[in-house]
């Protein structure tokens, strides 16, 4: 967890394959998944957002073709472990 803004762009155009500029927000968890940050561009420039729990571990959510909803990420954040449900389906454009 020692690597910024240019680490974390390195990683994420060599490792992932991915631009860093797009848009996505890059999630970053350490080995005990107790520090987490978050890499997002918005217009003008990078954020990264740090946060690294007191007590428990980060549960990382089940992965879809190396990509996460916006849900599971909140869900994760937060700090709330869904054991069952149901997702309802919605109209979707893709």
């Amino acid at each position: 967890m020692r690597k910024s803004f240019d680490g974390l762009c390195g990683l994420v155009s060599s490792a992932m394959k991915r631009q860093a500029t797009s848009g996505e927000v890059f999630v970053f968890l350490n080995r005990s998944r107790t520090h987490m940050k978050l890499l997002h561009w918005e217009k003008g420039g990078f954020v990264l957002y740090y946060k690294r729990l007191e007590s428990g571990t980060f549960v990382a959510p089940h992965v879809k073709n190396g990509e996460l909803s916006w849900s599971d990420l909140v869900l994760m954040v937060e700090g709330i472990q869904v054991v069952k449900s149901i997702r309802k389906k919605r109209f979707s454009l893709l």
